[in-house]
């Protein structure tokens, strides 16, 4: 395995534990699935490259274009459970309460 493979693979791991593990702030984990979403990229436009193959060229467009739209949709409701509860803490956020 090359020194490329392993940093991607591991900063997978790292956003995957972060996600898992450290879920206190809805910031962080939004940043965890960002950073796992471009590691994905990275990987799928790195292993098209190698192979060769043209029909899976536009796999990393539409990866690339869900981590978009995640990171939007994931924003906004950032900033309405901001306006709504004062702070983005997830042990604050009920969600039968609404």
């Amino acid at each position: 395995m090359s020194i490329l493979y392993f940093s991607l693979y591991s900063a997978f791991i790292l956003g995957l534990m972060g996600l898992a593990f450290h879920r206190k702030h809805l910031l962080s984990a939004l940043l965890c699935l960002e950073g796992m979403m471009l590691s994905l990229f990275i990987l799928i436009s790195i292993w098209s490259m190698m192979l060769n193959y043209t029909s899976h060229s536009i796999a990393p467009m539409i990866l690339l274009t869900f981590s978009a739209c995640e990171a939007g949709t994931g924003l906004a409701l950032l900033v309405a459970t901001t306006r709504t509860h004062g702070s983005d803490h997830l042990q604050n956020l009920n969600l039968l309460q609404c």
